[in-house]
């Protein structure tokens, strides 16, 4: 194992669901020093293998997720706030099955889920989103020292 990854997910065609892939972009454009991302867009499922030859040592999966926050809160999830249902996706693949997967596949996992304003179809990301993705991007930047997370505690 070695290396961390930035495990993003996400639907540029549904307005704040975007997250993931507007984060998997800046960190292409400009990489994260230690970190490789790997973007699992809309089809996270089809990334996993790829997850699973690279062997992380600590993963961080990035989605939107609906938390009933206030739009932009970054909030730090886990699989039972997941299988409570707590958390609603707008993926058809169950996320406690891509979480399972990933888990098996490094050595530690933080999930981080965005709340998004405005999901529908062509909309554009909503301020108070592109916000909380910039803070992620420049904490990951920053070395993304899971023990300094970039939410409130």
């Amino acid at each position: 194992m070695s290396g961390r990854v930035v495990f993003t997910v996400g639907n540029v065609l549904r307005g704040d669901d975007a997250v993931g892939p507007l984060l998997a972009k800046m960190l292409e454009h400009d990489p994260a020093p230690g970190w490789t991302v790997v973007d699992g867009g809309q089809m996270p499922e089809d990334e996993l293998a790829v997850v699973r030859r690279m062997r992380p040592d600590f993963l961080l999966l990035v989605d939107a997720a609906d938390m009933g926050d206030a739009a932009g809160t970054i909030r730090e999830l886990d699989e039972e706030d997941v299988a409570t249902g707590f958390l609603m996706t707008t993926h058809s693949l169950p996320m406690t099955f891509l979480l399972g997967n990933l888990k098996e596949s490094c050595e530690e996992m933080t999930f981080l889920g965005i709340q998004p304003g405005d999901t529908s179809f062509f909309a554009p990301l909503t301020p108070p989103v592109r916000q909380a993705v910039e803070s992620l991007y420049a904490w990951l930047q920053k070395g993304g020292d899971p023990a300094c997370p970039p939410y409130g505690t």
